[in-house]
């Protein structure tokens, strides 16, 4: 069933996307404070500007939803 939706006419929900981001692709200082991770997670806004730096997939999914967020997320 292939039946297209209106993603920005759905109740008003802010939506959000949460993606995984390796580390070693952030500049040098966000390198830093990712204390030894590999991965941490972006919160990005419909148009791609990222919003928020993680920790964890979890921690990303609550930021949204405590800010009003209707998180998504993206490999």
């Amino acid at each position: 069933m292939n039946t297209p939706i209106e993603l920005n006419g759905m109740g008003g929900e802010r939506m959000v996307y949460i993606r995984p981001v390796d580390v070693a692709e952030l500049p040098a200082e966000l390198r830093e404070q990712a204390l030894g991770r590999d991965r941490i997670y972006a919160v990005h806004a419909p148009d791609g500007a990222r919003l928020a730096l993680v920790h964890n997939r979890r921690l990303a999914f609550e930021l949204a939803r405590q800010n009003d967020f209707a998180p998504v997320g993206v490999h």
